[in-house]
């Protein structure tokens, strides 16, 4: 059995996307926020450490040596998942642009500073999002 089944990953992603901090309670018209992986994994470490402590990775980040994190765990994850599954999937995905991008940052559980790794890398930053469901 894999982390993502024997931890229901995917039902604690899902309720991470759905804490997401909405500033107009009215709603927008592009619909809900989108979430970076790393905000993602951030959020989800904060309310389930032991997804990390299981896959034996750290949140990830630019300076921490790891060429695996729970970031990039959840991306590959998510983005694999919503290929197969379609608009049947929960979560949507799109992605950022690295254009005129020089860097993000996030804050840890911790309070401390965590600077992607991707930008600057020619990879295109991963963004999530709870799908709404359709009529």
């Amino acid at each position: 059995m894999t982390v993502w089944q024997a931890l229901d990953v995917q039902a604690k992603v899902c309720a991470a996307l759905g804490q997401v901090t909405i500033v107009n309670q009215d709603g927008h018209h592009f619909g809900r926020p989108y979430m970076t992986a790393y905000q993602l994994a951030i959020k989800l470490h904060r309310a389930h450490p032991e997804v990390a402590e299981a896959l034996n990775v750290d949140l990830g980040g630019r300076g921490t040596g790891a060429r695996n994190s729970l970031a990039q765990y959840l991306a590959r994850e998510l983005s694999s998942r919503i290929r197969r599954a379609g608009e049947s999937f929960p979560v949507e995905g799109a992605f950022l642009s690295n254009d005129e991008l020089v860097e993000m940052r996030y804050l840890t559980p911790a309070g401390e500073p965590l600077r992607s790794s991707l930008t600057g890398s020619g990879w295109d930053l991963s963004l999530f999002r709870l799908r709404v469901p359709g009529p």
